[in-house]
């Protein structure tokens, strides 16, 4: 199993996780990470967005069985990780969340998609211009 690959069930298995937290447990999950509980007319965006954690987590899931991932949706998720990231700079910025919050999920962030950006095979344009 190629680097690539192992980074890509690990981030498989993060959005599986979180997705199914946001999904079963929205209230817990949230005390949990040290957020305030959503009200429970909120819980219904919450599951939407749950269900984008569990569609990228089987997307990644399918990206490391497959024998050549596709570099687009890798770097789809490397675009994931640096809105993850930048949002936790703003709410820590304007005071929102404490750093003590928002560190660990930055965090990972910042590892998944530096690692994912640098890992992902290079394209070659003129390849797929010509298949295409």
């Amino acid at each position: 199993m190629t680097r690539l690959k192992l980074l890509l069930w690990i981030v498989a298995v993060s959005q599986l996780l979180l997705g199914a937290l946001t999904l079963l447990a929205p209230g817990p999950f949230f005390a949990w990470m040290g957020l305030s509980v959503p009200p429970v007319d909120n819980q219904y965006m919450l599951g939407m967005l749950a269900a984008r954690f569990l569609a990228y987590g089987l997307g990644m899931a399918a990206l490391a069985r497959a024998e050549n991932p596709d570099p687009f949706w890798i770097r789809n998720m490397v675009l994931i990780q640096a809105i993850d990231f930048g949002a936790g700079l703003f709410y820590i910025a304007t005071g929102v969340i404490g750093l003590e919050v928002a560190a660990f999920p930055m965090i990972n962030a910042a590892i998944f998609g530096v690692l994912l950006w640098m890992w992902t095979p290079a394209t070659d344009t003129s390849m797929r211009a010509q298949a295409a």
